[in-house]
């Protein structure tokens, strides 16, 4: 018997299909995506107590078609438009597969439709929530749940951003050749804005949203199936599999975070660490170096190492170095001053901080004076490490990350 857990997650992978398909054919986003969630609320009330169909993707074409087809016809009657619909579409037999028929389209039209959803016209937390909405087939309260707002507030941010999709006139289609590459950026950054806050929550009690890192994780491996020779692609498979790999290992029990190098390593998933550093290994033996690339590469130095004290600091340092160049930002910065501490001292370390220092991007981030109390521990100033840690605290909404930093400065020893 099929599990609620296996249908959920075949619904996951089917829903971005369906609605494809229905925005291919009738081209109205915003109706066809409510249609499918109608769909798709119907077929997890119903498969578990009746069992699934033998086509579960042309059941949902079907269910969907039909919502579409009543809400055309809805808007037709009001706007006196039957007799174009008429001409256009002679009878609802030839618009509604039945459910056990094989589609007409056998294509897969999830790499369009996440061009859509993350179309430059929308907001970053639009592109995000829609995503997750439209090819991620999570419900407007399951996305809400995952930011910790009310689904009062996510659902017309959702709204809005299928309007701003028909305002601006997108189409359902690739980009064209020129602007493929700079759109796939886009889709791969909102890919790593759903993983970063699953993995590491920037509020709220828990530090991990597994929904979110699970979700992030599943489409990524889409994107990779449909462009397999992108080595981008790639490392960014790479990187989220290398980084979860960790998570068995980064709470107590109670949710109390644990550094990397205090985590118990035997409880790292071994085949996530074996997949991903195969991917960036192959990415990068064949493609042209890029960000995505370069982050996995040091998530592998960090996880091959058997204990803290083999990691190979010289070469993240390096990685880092790279990394900056390739993309800079001063995250990327942050990271490399604690590589530079680990190989020339935190003194060293701290210098690369201060030129940060007037950066308003990181103005005010709790992870700059984090970084900055764990070199000033390094370096042997437990006042100004205490201070730091302390300020630290006072600007993140993460609880865990909050009691992890009054702790750490709990413990250093006072003058």
């Amino acid at each position: 018997m099929t599990t609620s857990v296996e249908i959920e997650d075949l619904l996951r992978e089917l829903a971005p299909r369906v609605l494809g398909l229905l925005v291919r054919r009738y081209g109205q986003f915003e109706t066809c995506e409510d249609a499918v969630q109608e769909a798709l609320l119907a077929a997890s009330l119903q498969w578990p107590e009746e069992g699934g169909p033998r086509n579960p993707q042309a059941w949902l074409t079907t269910v969907a078609t039909r919502r579409v087809i009543d809400q055309m016809r809805g808007e037709q009657a009001r706007r006196d438009r039957e007799a174009a619909v008429a001409a256009r579409t002679p009878s609802d037999d030839h618009l509604v597969p039945g459910p056990e028929e094989e589609l007409p389209h056998g294509g897969d039209d999830t790499l369009t439709l996440l061009f859509l959803c993350c179309h430059p016209a929308l907001t970053p937390a639009s592109q995000v929530a829609l995503t997750l909405r439209a090819v991620g087939g999570l419900t407007t309260a399951q996305i809400a749940r995952a930011f910790l707002v009310p689904e009062a507030t996510m659902a017309p941010r959702i709204s809005r951003a299928k309007k701003q999709i028909r305002t601006a006139g997108a189409s359902f289609a690739m980009p064209p050749e020129g602007e493929r590459a700079e759109r796939l950026r886009v889709v791969l950054h909102v890919l790593y804005l759903i993983f970063n806050e699953g993995y590491a929550a920037s509020s709220g009690p828990d530090l991990h949203r597994h929904e979110l890192t699970g979700e992030a994780i599943r489409l990524a491996r889409t994107v990779r199936r449909l462009l397999p020779d992108d080595g981008e692609v790639a490392g960014l498979l790479a990187l989220m599999l290398l980084t979860d790999a960790r998570r068995p290992a980064r709470t107590t029990a109670d949710g109390t975070l644990i550094p990397l190098a205090e985590q118990d390593r035997a409880l790292w998933v071994a085949a996530s660490i074996e997949e991903g550093a195969a991917l960036v290994a192959g990415a990068m033996a064949r493609s042209p170096l890029g960000p995505y690339q370069l982050q996995a590469a040091i998530a592998a130095v960090h996880v091959q190492a058997a204990k803290p004290e083999d990691t190979d600091w010289r070469q993240i340092a390096v990685l880092y170095k790279i990394l900056e160049r390739v993309a800079p930002n001063p995250m990327v910065t942050l990271n490399r001053s604690v590589a530079v501490a680990m190989t020339a001292g935190p003194e060293a370390g701290l210098d690369l901080l201060r030129t940060l220092e007037g950066d308003d991007r990181m103005a005010g981030h709790h992870r700059l004076h984090a970084v900055r109390a764990h070199l000033l521990e390094m370096a042997g100033n437990h006042a100004a490490a205490r201070e730091c840690y302390l300020l630290a605290a006072r600007r993140t909404a993460s609880l865990p990350e909050q009691r992890y930093l009054h702790a750490r400065a709990a413990r250093l020893p006072v003058a």
